[in-house]
């Protein structure tokens, strides 16, 4: 044990390395030799998990020294990030090995894989960073592979690839500034060491630097690259980047700087600024979720929706809705990409995520059917899964900030358990495909993960105390409250109102059902509803989306430029030119008419001079 303390920073150095150069020697391999990447990933991304295995739950803090030039790189390990370690490595390990299966015939897998193994060690090294400007390496490291990942799904991928590398960059440009700002108002880079009251420049530096975590979680309304990277990129970068690694890196950066950095407190107008980012997500993009036709881009609304119930739990600034916001982010990195997972088991063997093209699954992939159950019922907060504890939570801090935030969470829930019934319902249960009739389950590659993501869903809930412990201890340690014993008591109340609404949301599907005589491809009885048929037609057409909205203002000031453009232009080569050419010519002619002429204006001139000469002096 001794030998192990000791040797620490080698093994918190071995969480970037080991990955990197994973990805380094998959970009060496001879051509030959490529039919071992998806083998090969697999191994470094098992080395990875044992690692972080190795770490957890140690506490040690080092200033890396090759690394020090004239700042302080400090690179620290304790509860907080040990814990999201071992969460990074679980989920990177799973997705490997589903990915052995899923991207074996795909044209670019060598570079999906060596992108895949670049992110999981930029990740371990945000994880493992006290500095922020070391944080900032890293996480702009990120920005790299998230344009790379979504770039090779397809031909078409570019246009995607390129709007997420802009919306993502623009607010890492914010989170920069907040940095800079941060570290100014503090005297050093070193997180532990940042303990800034909000208020003034201070809360502007907050709300830079939330504006990154914020955006790298998928909140809206940076958002949007999600769902159309979900039609481009592999399935698999799905399931482990906007499902999992985001989220988790996203409001991981969120509670350090709520409450390591700045001392957040209920009823701030940064913890107000807070909620209302929470509920307008919830809402609002599971909204757009109920109108989508398509298995992915409905999954990546709903990982957009659960974000908002994590920045929702933080921004109460009460102990109760900090937990729930940090037990949820693990909650739904689980269903989310064990859901994601269930889409790519069915376009494996479908070719096809459209939901007027699929049905009658259920029999013909009975693991995949449960897997996707019991992940449904997880995020749509049905008890006992693990989904379901970290909402109540959520749902008493909010009760207890004000009523509307309450209401608003308990409807974001109501839109999700009536979506994920229409899913489950296309999908698995509607009228099959008669093109689908050979269809069978997936390999257990693809099997082994959705079934361990599965299974914790349901030990989560039923065993909640585990993560929920160590939860607290984070909460407890980073608040410096050793004096609240945290025990959270069971609010009756609260759960028979969520109970009301699951069950709202199940007869709601039963009449949708009905009212389409069985058939319930692409929702859309949910038109029926006169009051929101108006959202839905405006969500269609990208009404909430800023990143289309932001082209119309570049392309109208565009526009704008260019007719100023051709307007000096005008007054140049008409007006300017012109103008000096009449006058030119017309001096000319005074000057050019004959000698007697010429010797008059030099005569003039040299009076003129003679007269201002004598009256200066």
């Amino acid at each position: 044990m001794m030998h192990f303390s000791m040797n620490l920073p080698l093994y918190i150095s071995l969480l970037v390395v080991i990955p990197i150069a994973g990805a380094v020697i998959l970009f060496l391999l001879p051509q030959n030799l490529k039919k071992f990447n998806a083998i090969f990933t697999f191994f470094v991304a098992f080395a990875n998990l044992i690692v972080a295995a190795l770490l957890f739950g140690k506490n040690f803090s080092f200033v890396a020294p090759w690394l020090n030039f004239g700042l302080e790189f400090a690179v620290r390990l304790y509860n907080f990030s040990s814990f999201m370690l071992i969460a990074a490595a679980g989920f990177c390990f799973l997705i490997a090995l589903y990915s052995t299966v899923f991207m074996n015939d795909r044209e670019h897998r060598t570079q999906f894989y060596s992108y895949l193994l670049i992110t999981l060690g930029l990740t371990n090294g945000v994880l493992i960073c006290d500095n922020l400007f070391l944080l900032l390496f890293f996480w702009e490291g990120l920005l790299l592979t998230l344009f790379g990942m979504i770039a090779v799904g397809s031909k078409t991928a570019f246009k995607a690839a390129s709007k997420a590398l802009i919306i993502t960059g623009i607010c890492d440009l914010c989170m920069m500034i907040g940095i800079i700002l941060a570290g100014h108002l503090a005297g050093t880079l070193t997180i532990s060491k940042i303990h800034l009251p909000c208020g003034g420049l201070a809360s502007l530096a907050f709300l830079l630097l939330m504006i990154g975590a914020i955006s790298k979680a998928g909140s809206m309304p940076f958002h949007s690259w999600i769902p159309d990277a979900a039609m481009q990129a592999p399935l698999p970068f799905m399931a482990l980047v906007p499902a999992a690694l985001e989220k988790l890196l996203g409001i991981y950066l969120l509670a350090r700087i709520s409450l390591d950095m700045f001392k957040l407190s209920a009823h701030s107008s940064l913890s107000t600024i807070l909620m209302w980012v929470g509920i307008l997500t919830i809402i609002l993009a599971v909204m757009m979720a109920l109108i989508q036709k398509n298995y992915k881009r409905l999954l990546s609304y709903h990982a957009i929706s659960q974000v908002g119930y994590m920045i929702l739990g933080i921004g109460t600034a009460v102990p109760a809705g900090i937990v729930g916001g940090l037990f949820h982010m693990i909650n739904n990195a689980i269903y989310k990409s064990g859901l994601f997972l269930t889409g790519g088991a069915v376009e494996k063997q479908t070719n096809t995520t459209e939901l007027s093209e699929l049905g009658g699954l259920g029999r013909k992939m009975p693991v995949t059917f449960i897997c996707f159950i019991i992940t449904a019922v997880s995020i749509s907060g049905v008890p006992p899964f693990n989904g379901f504890f970290s909402k109540e939570l959520v749902y008493d801090a909010a009760l207890h900030r004000g009523l509307i935030f309450y209401l608003a969470a308990m409807a974001g829930s109501f839109f999700t358990a009536a979506s994920f019934l229409k899913l489950g319902h296309s999908v698995f249960l509607g009228k099959p495909n008669q093109n689908h009739e050979n269809i069978r389950e997936v390999k257990w590659q693809m099997l082994f993960p959705m079934i361990i993501l599965s299974i914790l869903c349901i030990l989560f809930g039923l065993m909640n105390s585990l993560p929920l412990n160590k939860i607290i201890a984070i909460v407890k340690a980073s608040l410096h409250d050793s004096q609240h014993s945290y025990v959270f008591h069971i609010n009756i109340k609260l759960i028979i109102a969520t109970v009301v609404v699951l069950i709202l949301a199940f007869l709601n599907h039963i009449f949708g059902v009905r009212l389409n005589n069985g058939a319930l491809h692409a929702t859309d009885h949910i038109r029926y509803a006169p009051i929101l048929s108006g959202i839905y037609d405006k969500a269609e057409r990208r009404f909430f989306d800023p990143y289309e909205i932001g082209l119309k203002v570049a392309r109208l000031l565009s526009k704008i430029t260019i007719r100023f453009d051709r307007f000096i232009n005008w007054i140049y080569d008409v007006a300017t030119v012109k103008v000096f050419y009449v006058t030119g010519s017309f001096i000319r002619r005074l000057h050019m008419v004959n000698y007697p002429v010429f010797l008059l204006w030099s005569l003039l001139g040299f009076a003129a001079v003679t007269l201002y000469l004598i009256y200066s002096f």
